[in-house]
């Protein structure tokens, strides 16, 4: 099928053609049904073959439109006999190797001795199907935009309105979605769709693979369905440690991070200057913010500075990304705490997680950019040099 629709698409492009007409007729309307039936099918399958549709390869598209579709293969047969004209026979339709053969040879005349009219019966299913589907399809058309939104080659769902739908038009939009991203549906099977549906109350962090490079991940407030999902993370890819320069400006791949000495008065002087109104030691990324993705980095800027007291920092200043093990005493404990256990406590998107900075002194992780420092770092009535850390995004 592949390499027919592909010949046609070169041929109708040499000749400036926009469509093809392919010959197919009630009968394989009817097998095509009992096909996807037999695979397991949705709505969309009981349709069986539609009047024109829009066939997509890697590399070239074609409009396919089928104007026998309420002919039946014996009325083409006599109006071919009675006009003395001679069709060309491939050999191939009378192997039962074919499981759409074996349907056609075997399954139907079966099934019509069962029921006569078994074929009106299916074709009344089909345009049933047919009706179902155009109302699902302009119902989740209406709901996409309070539902879904598009970055780049990821769609995000709304979770909790999602779950609120009911299964028919969640089915439809996660279709709709996977069509929009990859362009066709031509590898996606109801089970897959099903695998979906399944996972849809599963906890934050499980992942599905799909076909087309495709991987569905479900987060705290949302579901993302996309290419590389990670690519939404308002942190980019860190790929090494960064020594910082303490005084001074340090500059790696997509930040710029300023290192300040200063004293407890300054800081007094900066916290009443910043645009937020909430103690810098309490602020973390609010779910509502984590949503916008990249855009939402406009919103939280506030977040990526903080003070810490530059006498209880032993040692050079790195920043790096979080390592296995990795523990640190979140501001306001009074122990330790594994960094895996506070990003799920405090819901960092899995996505994101192996991309937040991370800063560290030789003894022990300093701050959680963008959530917590740690306690023991803190600026207390006693200290006497503050060290601001200011992190940009370049």
């Amino acid at each position: 099928r592949e390499v027919r629709y592909t010949f046609l698409a070169q041929v109708a492009k040499s000749i400036g053609a926009n469509r093809v007409a392919a010959g197919h007729t009630t009968d394989d309307h009817v097998e095509t049904m009992l096909l996807h039936l037999i695979r397991g099918t949705g709505t969309r399958g009981l349709r069986g073959l539609q009047p024109g549709n829009l066939w997509h390869s890697s590399d070239s598209s074609l409009t396919v439109i089928r104007p026998l579709l309420q002919v039946s293969r014996q009325e083409t047969a006599a109006y071919c006999q009675n006009h003395q004209l001679v069709p060309k026979v491939d050999a191939s339709n009378l192997s039962l190797l074919p499981l759409r053969n074996r349907i056609r040879h075997q399954l139907l005349p079966l099934l019509q001795s069962y029921n006569p009219r078994v074929v009106e019966a299916l074709l009344r299913t089909a345009r049933i199907a047919g009706d179902d589907f155009t109302f699902l399809d302009k119902e989740s058309a209406r709901l996409w935009a309070s539902v879904a939104q598009r970055q780049g080659n990821t769609i995000i769902l709304d979770k909790e309105r999602f779950l609120g739908l009911p299964s028919a038009l969640q089915r439809q939009l996660l279709r709709a979605s996977i069509e929009g991203l990859l362009g066709s549906l031509k590898d996606i099977e109801t089970r897959h769709i099903e695998e979906v549906m399944a996972a849809l109350t599963k906890p934050a962090g499980k992942r599905l693979s799909l076909p087309g490079g495709l991987v569905f991940v479900i987060e705290y407030t949302q579901y993302l369905l996309g290419i590389n999902p990670a690519a939404l993370s308002p942190f980019p890819v860190l790929r090494n440690e960064i020594v910082l320069k303490v005084p001074g400006e340090t500059l790696f791949p997509g930040w710029r991070v300023a290192a300040t000495i200063i004293g407890q008065e300054q800081m007094r002087e900066k916290g009443e200057s910043e645009e937020t109104n909430v103690p810098w030691e309490t602020i973390t990324i609010h779910p509502s913010v984590q949503a916008k993705g990249i855009k939402g980095m406009e919103l939280i800027s506030n977040l990526f500075t903080t003070y810490l007291d530059l006498n209880k920092v032993d040692g050079e200043i790195i920043v790096r990304c979080r390592r296995p093990g990795d523990r640190f005493q979140p501001l306001g404990m009074s122990q330790p705490k594994k960094l895996g256990e506070f990003m799920i406590d405090t819901k960092i998107p899995s996505a994101w997680r192996q991309r937040v900075p991370v800063v560290s002194s030789s003894q022990h992780i300093l701050w959680v950019v963008g959530w917590r420092i740690d306690d023991r770092v803190k600026v207390s009535e006693s200290t006497k040099q503050v060290l601001y850390l200011e992190f940009q995004r370049t």
